[in-house]
């Protein structure tokens, strides 16, 4: 059985509010037909092995997306992976020799300056990603540097870098695992990684970035081990992400709650997500209604 999408859910709750008008309740489902077909691209890039996939299985439950490849010669690497609100373009990964990554840079600036039916850009986010147990930070940072950056246009927020397999740095060593969790000497290390990283794109390009760090997780065969700071990489997407199209991530995050559960707890990631997102609904399904509470 197909899941109902949130969108109808909502309107079903508009439609049995006696406290609204019924023209108000028209506009409320008009504006919700719309939100349901809303879609946000995110482009994602990095260095092979830095865990794309894991993390793409871990935000989204990538058993239930459709997989398509791009159609134009230029993108064909670009594998597409096509959720209810979210499509994702995956380029392979940068790093397996000059040839290749020049093709592959190629693909990502021609994905760059794309445009949607609406003539606006396609490419809501581009997620890059860092191995946190590789030394060769130098790679992606001049995939930033040189060719995400300057062609961004003006808005420098469609960008978020995040730094993957944080159990895998210092070579596994201060990683809690009954905890699932970095030790203090291991936290110190990826805070240093976070703002050599930030640093080293604001000395190149003048933008500021805020990266995180995180871990995507596994599962091989009996062997399995949840994400980390999963929550706290969800709600930077979020944020970086165009207020009215917020409310999308609803539908299409992982409904598994161990995915979640194990972060940092410098916030309460879920609950600000939670926040953001249904602002967002309530934003857009009011829009045009006279509605009074």
């Amino acid at each position: 059985m197909n899941q109902k999408h949130f969108t109808d859910e909502f309107a079903d709750a508009v439609t049995n509010d006696a406290t609204l008008s019924e023209i108000a309740k028209a506009q409320v489902i008009r504006n919700l037909a719309k939100l349901k077909e809303t879609k946000v691209n995110i482009l994602i890039t990095g260095l092979t092995g830095c865990g794309k996939s894991s993390t793409i299985n871990a935000l989204f439950n990538n058993e239930k997306a459709k997989v398509g490849q791009g159609v134009d010669p230029e993108t064909m690497d670009i594998t597409k992976y096509e959720y209810d609100n979210i499509v994702l373009f995956d380029s392979p990964g940068l790093g397996d020799g000059k040839d290749a990554d020049r093709r592959h840079s190629e693909n990502i600036i021609s994905k760059l300056y794309e445009k949607d039916n609406h003539g606006d850009m396609l490419i809501d986010l581009v997620l890059v990603i860092i191995d946190g147990g590789s030394r060769d930070f130098g790679t992606t940072v001049e995939l930033i540097n040189s060719v995400i950056i300057p062609n961004l246009g003006e808005d420098n927020k469609r960008l978020l870098v995040a730094i993957n397999q944080a159990d895998m740095a210092m070579k596994g060593r201060n990683w809690n695992c009954n905890k699932n969790s970095p030790e203090p000497e291991l936290v110190k290390f990826l805070n240093e990684k976070v703002a050599s990283t930030r640093k080293r794109i604001k000395e190149a390009t003048s933008v500021d970035v805020e990266p995180i760090y995180y871990s995507a997780g596994y599962k091989d065969g009996d062997q399995a081990q949840n994400p980390y700071n999963l929550s706290k990489l969800l709600l930077c997407i979020v944020q970086h992400t165009k207020t009215e199209k917020r409310a999308v991530f609803i539908q299409d995050i992982n409904k598994k709650e161990e995915m979640w559960k194990d972060d940092d707890k410098l916030k309460d990631y879920r609950e600000e997500t939670r926040a953001s997102m249904w602002e967002s609904v309530k934003s857009a399904a009011s829009k045009g209604a006279d509605i009074r509470r």
